[in-house]
Protein backbone atom coordinates (compact mmCIF):
# COMPACT_ATOMS: atom_id res chain seq x y z
CA UNK A 1 0.00 0.00 0.00
CA UNK A 2 1.48 3.36 -1.08
CA UNK A 3 1.68 6.38 1.14
CA UNK A 4 -0.37 9.34 0.00
CA UNK A 5 1.03 11.13 -3.02
CA UNK A 6 0.04 13.79 -5.52
CA UNK A 7 1.07 14.06 -9.15
CA UNK A 8 0.55 17.14 -11.31
CA UNK A 9 1.32 18.01 -14.94
CA UNK A 10 -0.20 21.38 -15.90
CA UNK A 11 1.50 21.36 -19.34
CA UNK A 12 0.26 19.88 -22.62
CA UNK A 13 3.09 18.21 -24.55
CA UNK A 14 3.15 18.15 -28.35
CA UNK A 15 5.94 16.23 -30.09
CA UNK A 16 6.78 15.75 -33.76
CA UNK A 17 9.20 16.61 -36.54
CA UNK A 18 8.30 20.10 -37.77
CA UNK A 19 5.64 20.60 -35.11
CA UNK A 20 6.98 24.06 -34.28
CA UNK A 21 5.14 25.27 -37.39
CA UNK A 22 1.87 24.86 -35.49
CA UNK A 23 2.72 27.37 -32.75
CA UNK A 24 1.37 30.41 -34.60
CA UNK A 25 -2.04 28.94 -35.33
CA UNK A 26 -2.26 27.62 -31.78
CA UNK A 27 -1.83 31.14 -30.44
CA UNK A 28 -4.29 32.58 -32.97
CA UNK A 29 -6.86 29.97 -31.96
CA UNK A 30 -6.36 31.07 -28.36
CA UNK A 31 -7.01 34.70 -29.31
CA UNK A 32 -3.47 35.89 -28.64
CA UNK A 33 -2.14 38.85 -30.63
CA UNK A 34 0.96 40.32 -28.96
CA UNK A 35 3.72 37.85 -28.20
CA UNK A 36 6.98 38.26 -26.28
CA UNK A 37 9.58 35.94 -27.79
CA UNK A 38 12.06 35.13 -25.01
CA UNK A 39 15.40 33.72 -26.17
CA UNK A 40 19.16 34.32 -26.24
CA UNK A 41 21.53 35.92 -28.71
CA UNK A 42 23.05 32.58 -29.69
CA UNK A 43 19.71 31.35 -31.00
CA UNK A 44 19.18 34.65 -32.77
CA UNK A 45 22.56 34.24 -34.51
CA UNK A 46 21.74 30.61 -35.36
CA UNK A 47 18.50 31.65 -37.05
CA UNK A 48 16.28 29.58 -34.77
CA UNK A 49 14.66 32.60 -33.13
CA UNK A 50 13.78 33.95 -36.58
CA UNK A 51 12.36 30.57 -37.57
CA UNK A 52 9.93 30.70 -34.63
CA UNK A 53 9.19 34.40 -35.12
CA UNK A 54 8.29 33.77 -38.78
CA UNK A 55 5.87 31.02 -37.79
CA UNK A 56 4.13 33.56 -35.57
CA UNK A 57 4.06 36.55 -37.91
CA UNK A 58 3.08 34.63 -41.04
CA UNK A 59 -0.36 34.14 -39.49
CA UNK A 60 -0.93 37.83 -40.18
CA UNK A 61 -2.60 38.17 -36.78
CA UNK A 62 0.35 38.22 -34.36
CA UNK A 63 2.86 40.94 -33.50
CA UNK A 64 6.16 39.74 -32.03
CA UNK A 65 8.38 41.58 -29.57
CA UNK A 66 11.84 40.03 -29.27
CA UNK A 67 13.62 39.78 -25.91
CA UNK A 68 17.01 38.18 -26.56
CA UNK A 69 18.88 39.15 -23.39
CA UNK A 70 18.74 35.72 -21.71
CA UNK A 71 22.07 34.39 -20.43
CA UNK A 72 23.18 31.12 -18.88
CA UNK A 73 22.10 31.08 -15.24
CA UNK A 74 19.47 33.81 -15.82
CA UNK A 75 19.61 36.77 -13.50
CA UNK A 76 16.98 38.66 -11.55
CA UNK A 77 18.04 41.80 -13.43
CA UNK A 78 17.33 40.06 -16.75
CA UNK A 79 13.87 39.04 -15.58
CA UNK A 80 13.25 42.67 -14.61
CA UNK A 81 14.32 43.93 -18.06
CA UNK A 82 12.11 41.40 -19.78
CA UNK A 83 9.16 42.34 -17.60
CA UNK A 84 9.56 46.04 -18.37
CA UNK A 85 9.67 45.32 -22.12
CA UNK A 86 6.65 43.01 -21.88
CA UNK A 87 4.66 45.59 -19.95
CA UNK A 88 5.49 48.37 -22.43
CA UNK A 89 4.53 46.13 -25.33
CA UNK A 90 1.22 45.04 -23.84
CA UNK A 91 1.92 41.37 -24.50
CA UNK A 92 -0.78 38.78 -23.92
CA UNK A 93 1.37 35.63 -24.31
CA UNK A 94 5.00 34.49 -24.32
CA UNK A 95 6.98 31.98 -26.34
CA UNK A 96 10.22 30.82 -24.70
CA UNK A 97 12.74 29.41 -27.16
CA UNK A 98 15.93 27.77 -25.94
CA UNK A 99 17.03 25.88 -22.87
CA UNK A 100 15.98 26.22 -19.27
CA UNK A 101 17.39 29.73 -19.05
CA UNK A 102 14.91 31.07 -21.60
CA UNK A 103 12.02 29.20 -20.03
CA UNK A 104 12.86 30.21 -16.47
CA UNK A 105 13.29 33.83 -17.55
CA UNK A 106 9.88 33.76 -19.25
CA UNK A 107 8.31 32.24 -16.15
CA UNK A 108 9.84 35.02 -14.06
CA UNK A 109 8.61 37.70 -16.45
CA UNK A 110 5.13 36.21 -16.23
CA UNK A 111 5.23 36.29 -12.43
CA UNK A 112 6.02 40.00 -12.44
CA UNK A 113 3.29 40.68 -14.99
CA UNK A 114 0.65 39.29 -12.63
CA UNK A 115 2.17 40.28 -9.30
CA UNK A 116 4.55 43.20 -9.74
CA UNK A 117 7.49 43.83 -7.43
CA UNK A 118 10.71 41.91 -7.99
CA UNK A 119 11.24 38.22 -8.60
CA UNK A 120 12.87 37.93 -5.17
CA UNK A 121 9.43 38.57 -3.64
CA UNK A 122 8.26 35.18 -4.95
CA UNK A 123 11.14 32.98 -3.83
CA UNK A 124 9.95 29.61 -2.56
CA UNK A 125 6.87 27.56 -3.29
CA UNK A 126 3.33 28.84 -3.77
CA UNK A 127 3.83 32.60 -3.55
CA UNK A 128 2.64 33.47 -7.07
CA UNK A 129 -0.81 35.15 -6.81
CA UNK A 130 -2.42 34.09 -10.11
CA UNK A 131 -1.83 32.34 -13.45
CA UNK A 132 0.84 33.97 -15.55
CA UNK A 133 0.05 34.95 -19.17
CA UNK A 134 0.00 32.07 -21.63
CA UNK A 135 3.49 30.61 -21.98
CA UNK A 136 4.55 28.25 -24.76
CA UNK A 137 7.90 26.51 -24.30
CA UNK A 138 10.03 25.43 -27.26
CA UNK A 139 13.15 23.53 -26.11
CA UNK A 140 16.22 23.72 -28.34
CA UNK A 141 18.44 21.66 -26.01
CA UNK A 142 18.05 18.11 -24.73
CA UNK A 143 18.48 18.72 -21.05
CA UNK A 144 16.52 21.00 -18.80
CA UNK A 145 12.98 19.64 -18.69
CA UNK A 146 11.89 23.16 -17.78
CA UNK A 147 9.20 22.96 -20.46
CA UNK A 148 7.15 20.72 -18.14
CA UNK A 149 8.10 21.98 -14.68
CA UNK A 150 6.56 24.66 -12.50
CA UNK A 151 9.87 25.95 -11.16
CA UNK A 152 12.08 28.85 -12.24
CA UNK A 153 15.68 29.05 -11.02
CA UNK A 154 16.95 32.62 -11.08
CA UNK A 155 20.28 34.06 -9.93
CA UNK A 156 20.05 36.65 -7.17
CA UNK A 157 22.72 39.12 -8.27
CA UNK A 158 22.95 40.84 -4.87
CA UNK A 159 23.44 37.70 -2.78
CA UNK A 160 25.13 35.82 -5.66
CA UNK A 161 23.16 32.59 -5.36
CA UNK A 162 20.45 30.73 -7.26
CA UNK A 163 16.92 31.11 -5.89
CA UNK A 164 13.91 29.01 -6.84
CA UNK A 165 10.40 30.22 -7.56
CA UNK A 166 7.80 27.49 -7.69
CA UNK A 167 4.07 27.32 -8.44
CA UNK A 168 1.81 25.34 -10.81
CA UNK A 169 0.65 28.79 -11.93
CA UNK A 170 3.94 29.39 -13.78
CA UNK A 171 4.11 26.12 -15.75
CA UNK A 172 4.11 26.47 -19.55
CA UNK A 173 0.68 25.91 -21.03
CA UNK A 174 2.05 23.95 -24.00
CA UNK A 175 5.47 22.48 -24.76
CA UNK A 176 6.34 21.97 -28.43
CA UNK A 177 9.07 19.32 -28.80
CA UNK A 178 10.51 19.32 -32.31
CA UNK A 179 13.59 17.21 -33.19
CA UNK A 180 14.18 19.58 -36.10
CA UNK A 181 15.21 22.27 -33.62
CA UNK A 182 17.93 20.14 -31.99
CA UNK A 183 19.27 18.58 -35.19
CA UNK A 184 22.26 20.93 -35.42
CA UNK A 185 23.13 21.22 -31.74
CA UNK A 186 26.94 21.16 -31.20
CA UNK A 187 28.17 17.89 -29.65
CA UNK A 188 29.40 19.62 -26.50
CA UNK A 189 25.96 21.12 -25.88
CA UNK A 190 24.28 17.76 -26.42
CA UNK A 191 26.70 16.17 -23.94
CA UNK A 192 26.17 18.82 -21.27
CA UNK A 193 22.41 19.08 -21.58
CA UNK A 194 21.99 15.33 -21.93
CA UNK A 195 23.89 14.80 -18.68
CA UNK A 196 21.70 17.49 -17.14
CA UNK A 197 18.65 15.45 -18.09
CA UNK A 198 20.21 12.25 -16.74
CA UNK A 199 20.89 14.01 -13.44
CA UNK A 200 17.26 15.12 -13.28
CA UNK A 201 16.09 11.55 -13.86
CA UNK A 202 18.44 9.95 -11.32
CA UNK A 203 17.89 12.54 -8.62
CA UNK A 204 14.15 12.71 -9.25
CA UNK A 205 13.92 8.91 -8.98
CA UNK A 206 15.92 8.74 -5.73
CA UNK A 207 14.57 11.88 -4.01
CA UNK A 208 12.78 11.38 -0.71
CA UNK A 209 9.60 12.85 -2.23
CA UNK A 210 9.54 10.32 -5.09
CA UNK A 211 6.30 8.41 -5.64
CA UNK A 212 5.10 5.71 -8.08
CA UNK A 213 4.49 7.97 -11.08
CA UNK A 214 7.82 9.77 -10.71
CA UNK A 215 9.58 6.42 -10.22
CA UNK A 216 8.17 5.19 -13.52
CA UNK A 217 9.14 8.39 -15.33
CA UNK A 218 12.60 8.46 -13.76
CA UNK A 219 13.54 4.91 -14.70
CA UNK A 220 12.23 5.24 -18.24
CA UNK A 221 14.05 8.56 -18.70
CA UNK A 222 17.33 7.06 -17.42
CA UNK A 223 17.05 4.22 -19.91
CA UNK A 224 16.09 6.45 -22.84
CA UNK A 225 18.80 9.03 -22.17
CA UNK A 226 21.61 6.53 -21.56
CA UNK A 227 20.74 4.52 -24.69
CA UNK A 228 20.82 7.57 -26.96
CA UNK A 229 23.29 10.07 -25.50
CA UNK A 230 26.56 8.79 -26.98
CA UNK A 231 24.96 8.36 -30.39
CA UNK A 232 23.45 11.84 -30.29
CA UNK A 233 26.83 13.37 -29.39
CA UNK A 234 29.04 11.52 -31.85
CA UNK A 235 26.76 10.96 -34.86
CA UNK A 236 24.10 12.83 -36.84
CA UNK A 237 21.41 10.36 -35.74
CA UNK A 238 18.24 12.48 -35.62
CA UNK A 239 16.33 9.64 -33.99
CA UNK A 240 18.77 9.63 -31.08
CA UNK A 241 18.43 13.39 -30.70
CA UNK A 242 14.65 13.18 -30.81
CA UNK A 243 14.74 10.44 -28.18
CA UNK A 244 16.89 12.63 -25.96
CA UNK A 245 14.38 15.45 -26.35
CA UNK A 246 11.63 13.13 -25.10
CA UNK A 247 13.83 11.63 -22.39
CA UNK A 248 14.67 15.09 -21.09
CA UNK A 249 10.98 15.99 -20.98
CA UNK A 250 10.11 12.80 -19.08
CA UNK A 251 12.95 13.49 -16.64
CA UNK A 252 11.42 16.94 -16.16
CA UNK A 253 8.07 15.37 -15.33
CA UNK A 254 9.89 13.18 -12.78
CA UNK A 255 11.87 15.75 -10.84
CA UNK A 256 9.22 18.44 -11.29
CA UNK A 257 7.00 16.38 -8.99
CA UNK A 258 9.56 14.72 -6.71
CA UNK A 259 12.37 17.31 -6.42
CA UNK A 260 16.09 16.79 -6.92
CA UNK A 261 18.84 16.16 -4.37
CA UNK A 262 22.43 16.82 -3.34
CA UNK A 263 23.79 16.88 -6.87
CA UNK A 264 21.70 19.93 -7.64
CA UNK A 265 22.62 21.49 -4.31
CA UNK A 266 26.25 21.36 -5.45
CA UNK A 267 25.65 22.28 -9.09
CA UNK A 268 23.58 25.32 -8.13
CA UNK A 269 26.36 26.41 -5.76
CA UNK A 270 28.83 26.15 -8.65
CA UNK A 271 26.46 28.05 -10.91
CA UNK A 272 25.95 30.79 -8.35
CA UNK A 273 29.62 31.29 -7.49
CA UNK A 274 31.28 30.58 -10.85
CA UNK A 275 28.43 31.11 -13.31
CA UNK A 276 29.16 27.54 -14.47
CA UNK A 277 26.66 26.15 -17.01
CA UNK A 278 24.09 24.09 -15.12
CA UNK A 279 24.41 20.96 -17.25
CA UNK A 280 28.19 20.85 -16.89
CA UNK A 281 27.96 21.39 -13.12
CA UNK A 282 25.42 18.58 -12.81
CA UNK A 283 27.48 16.24 -14.97
CA UNK A 284 30.74 16.71 -13.10
CA UNK A 285 29.18 16.24 -9.66
CA UNK A 286 26.72 13.44 -10.48
CA UNK A 287 29.10 10.48 -9.85
CA UNK A 288 30.13 11.90 -6.48
CA UNK A 289 26.61 12.38 -5.13
CA UNK A 290 25.67 8.93 -6.46
CA UNK A 291 28.64 7.38 -4.67
CA UNK A 292 27.60 9.15 -1.47
CA UNK A 293 23.92 8.20 -1.79
CA UNK A 294 23.92 4.61 -3.01
CA UNK A 295 24.28 2.95 0.44
CA UNK A 296 21.05 4.66 1.53
CA UNK A 297 18.99 3.46 -1.46
CA UNK A 298 20.69 0.34 -2.79
CA UNK A 299 17.52 -1.11 -4.26
CA UNK A 300 16.90 1.99 -6.35
CA UNK A 301 20.53 2.35 -7.41
CA UNK A 302 20.57 -1.32 -8.50
CA UNK A 303 17.58 -0.55 -10.74
CA UNK A 304 19.36 2.55 -12.04
CA UNK A 305 22.29 0.34 -13.04
CA UNK A 306 19.97 -1.88 -15.06
CA UNK A 307 18.33 1.16 -16.68
CA UNK A 308 21.83 2.37 -17.62
CA UNK A 309 22.39 -0.92 -19.43
CA UNK A 310 24.66 -2.61 -16.88
CA UNK A 311 24.56 -6.42 -16.60
CA UNK A 312 23.84 -7.00 -12.94
CA UNK A 313 22.35 -10.53 -12.91
CA UNK A 314 25.22 -12.10 -10.97
CA UNK A 315 25.90 -9.14 -8.69
CA UNK A 316 24.81 -8.62 -5.11
CA UNK A 317 22.47 -5.69 -4.54
CA UNK A 318 25.36 -3.58 -3.23
CA UNK A 319 27.55 -4.45 -6.21
CA UNK A 320 24.72 -3.65 -8.61
CA UNK A 321 24.05 -0.33 -6.86
CA UNK A 322 27.70 0.67 -7.13
CA UNK A 323 27.72 -0.35 -10.79
CA UNK A 324 25.39 2.59 -11.40
CA UNK A 325 28.06 4.94 -10.04
CA UNK A 326 30.76 3.45 -12.26
CA UNK A 327 28.47 3.53 -15.29
CA UNK A 328 27.96 7.29 -14.93
CA UNK A 329 31.69 7.83 -14.41
CA UNK A 330 32.36 6.01 -17.68
CA UNK A 331 29.68 8.03 -19.45
CA UNK A 332 31.31 11.27 -18.30
CA UNK A 333 34.67 10.04 -19.62
CA UNK A 334 33.16 9.04 -22.95
CA UNK A 335 31.54 12.47 -23.29
CA UNK A 336 34.77 14.25 -22.26
CA UNK A 337 33.18 16.12 -19.37
CA UNK A 338 35.83 18.32 -17.77
CA UNK A 339 36.90 18.03 -14.14
CA UNK A 340 36.30 20.69 -11.49
CA UNK A 341 39.93 21.82 -11.74
CA UNK A 342 39.70 22.07 -15.51
CA UNK A 343 36.57 24.16 -15.04
CA UNK A 344 38.50 26.64 -12.90
CA UNK A 345 37.20 25.77 -9.43
CA UNK A 346 39.60 26.84 -6.66
CA UNK A 347 40.41 24.92 -3.48
CA UNK A 348 39.90 28.04 -1.37
CA UNK A 349 36.25 28.20 -2.51
CA UNK A 350 35.28 24.69 -1.39
CA UNK A 351 34.16 25.81 2.06
CA UNK A 352 31.83 28.42 0.55
CA UNK A 353 30.53 25.92 -2.00
CA UNK A 354 29.84 23.37 0.72
CA UNK A 355 28.07 25.94 2.89
CA UNK A 356 25.81 26.97 0.01
CA UNK A 357 25.08 23.35 -0.85
CA UNK A 358 24.06 22.54 2.72
CA UNK A 359 21.63 25.48 2.72
CA UNK A 360 20.01 24.63 -0.63
CA UNK A 361 16.23 24.24 -0.67
CA UNK A 362 16.52 20.66 -2.00
CA UNK A 363 18.97 19.31 0.57
CA UNK A 364 16.24 17.55 2.57
CA UNK A 365 15.14 15.65 -0.55
CA UNK A 366 18.48 13.89 -0.83
CA UNK A 367 18.08 10.16 -0.02
CA UNK A 368 20.96 10.30 2.48
CA UNK A 369 21.27 13.08 5.01
CA UNK A 370 24.03 15.47 3.93
CA UNK A 371 25.55 18.43 5.72
CA UNK A 372 28.31 20.93 5.02
CA UNK A 373 31.12 18.50 5.88
CA UNK A 374 29.69 15.86 3.54
CA UNK A 375 29.43 18.32 0.66
CA UNK A 376 32.95 19.55 1.35
CA UNK A 377 34.26 15.98 1.16
CA UNK A 378 32.52 15.44 -2.20
CA UNK A 379 33.88 18.68 -3.65
CA UNK A 380 37.36 17.80 -2.37
CA UNK A 381 37.24 14.34 -3.92
CA UNK A 382 36.10 15.82 -7.22
CA UNK A 383 39.00 18.28 -7.13
CA UNK A 384 41.52 15.54 -6.33
CA UNK A 385 40.20 13.34 -9.14
CA UNK A 386 41.13 15.95 -11.75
Amino acid sequence: MFDRFEFMLPTTVRYGLGIHKEIGQTLVDAGKKRILLVTDKGLVAAGIAEKISSVLTETGKIAVTLFDQVEANPRDTTVQKGYELAKRSGIDAMVAVGGGSSMDTAKGIGVLLVGGGTIKDYEGLGRVPSRIPTLIAVPTTVGTGSEVTFWAVIKDTKENYKMSVGSPLIAPEIAFLDPELVATLPPAIIAATGMDALTHAIEGYTATLAEPVTDACGLYAIEMISKNLRNAVYTDDLTAKGNLLVGSMIAGICFGNSDVGGGHCMSESLGGLYDMPHGIANAVMLPYIMEYNYPAAMDKFARIAMALGERTERMSEREAAYAAVESVRKLNRDLEIKSLKELGVKMEDLDELAERSANNVSVDSNPRKAGKDDFYAMFLKAMNDA
